[in-house]
């Protein structure tokens, strides 16, 4: 019977895959005019970074296929990590790009003063992060990365009935795993009532066995290691997230604290207070 449903619902995947691969592709496929208006956002978003919060940013020209430049009508200054968030911030805000290559240049002599690259398939290249560009007249080029239009979709059409047996072969392996009892160790954290493993993302008090997510693992490592002290949100954030190249804002730490919040329920004795401006201090009575 397990094996008819595996069946049957890898048909109905298929097929709902195959007639939905067209709409996807098109939905993507982003008109000229919606780029430009998100390029000129990111023209002023940089503006105002930098402080400036009157001069205009150039209409954006189209240089060939993929290549975009935005210009500016005055002089300015800024550091290097503010255009790189920015970008990648816009981007992803917009669904615009994954991959792609901004290539700042001055205005009078035409060289590359700052360059990088975000490319989800090849790796990202971000070098000279951290410099203060001094003031001066600059353009950026935008390269946006062109897709293979052959996309793992389509294979992934032959592999989806392996794919359901294995999912169901490692659900049960998953429940196995659960019911089977952790051996005590010293290879745990003591948290309050709980012993805390990091190797195994659980947390266990008794008989009873939470799991934990990868990112509530981390972050309950770094509040385990600083109890009774503040961890900065910027120190989370850069622990968690950045170190995986992913751009996050304030809020997902405070959704990851409340998770963990409400895995550490059963003991009243655990507390994660929010100080404002700050973070969040993780206290132990």
């Amino acid at each position: 019977m397990k094996r008819f449903i595996l069946f049957g619902s890898s048909i109905l995947i298929i097929a709902s895959l195959i007639s939905g691969v067209a709409f996807i592709s098109k939905k993507k496929e982003f008109p000229e005019k919606h780029v430009e208006i998100v390029l000129r956002d990111l023209g002023h978003q940089l503006l105002l970074s930098a402080g400036d919060l009157s001069s205009r940013v150039l209409p954006v020209k189209k240089l060939n296929e993929h290549t975009y430049r935005i210009s500016f009508q005055n002089n300015f200054t800024f550091i290097s990590d503010t255009l790189i968030n920015l970008v990648q911030r816009t981007f992803q805000k917009n669904d615009l790009a994954t991959g792609y290559i901004v290539d700042l240049r001055s205005c009078t002599e035409y060289e590359t003063v700052f360059a990088f690259e975000i490319d989800s398939q090849a790796g990202d290249l971000t070098p000279c992060k951290g410099r203060t560009l001094e003031l001066g007249c600059y353009v950026i080029e935008i390269e946006l990365l062109k897709k293979n239009k052959f996309n793992s979709l389509w294979l992934l059409l032959s592999f989806i009935p392996l794919s359901l047996l294995a999912f169901y072969m490692k659900d049960k392996l998953r429940k196995k795993e659960e019911r089977a009892p952790i051996s005590d160790s010293n290879d745990f954290i003591q948290v309050g009532i709980f012993k805390f493993y990091p190797e195994n993302y659980l947390l266990k008090k008794e008989d009873k066995t939470i799991t934990l997510s990868e990112k509530e693992t981390k972050a309950l490592q770094l509040f385990a290691q600083n109890i009774n002290q503040v961890v900065e949100r910027e120190k989370l954030m850069k622990e968690i997230w950045e170190k995986e190249g992913i751009v996050v804002i304030s809020r997902n730490v405070d959704v990851l604290v409340s998770k963990l919040r409400k895995k550490l329920i059963d003991d009243n004795s655990i507390k994660f207070i929010n100080v404002h401006g700050r973070g969040y201090k993780f206290i132990i009575e």
